[in-house]
């Protein structure tokens, strides 16, 4: 399973990471996820969600 959140696809991006002498080389913006108890479809699943989902309230957490 990719590293996405489930409810907005939220996933990696791309970048580079500058060195103090300027020097860039490439990595990975990592986005904030956890892995939390939710409602989808009624039923409650284990999926990955953003905590910009779980604040904003797109997602119900399962009890």
């Amino acid at each position: 399973m990719s590293f996405k959140c489930s409810i907005c696809a939220k996933g990696p991006s791309a970048g580079k990471s500058i060195s103090h002498s300027h020097k860039a080389s490439n990595r990975r913006f990592m986005p904030n996820l956890g892995r939390h108890k939710i409602m989808l479809g009624g039923k409650a699943v284990r999926a990955y969600v953003c905590t910009t989902c779980l604040k904003s309230g797109r997602v119900r957490k399962a009890v």
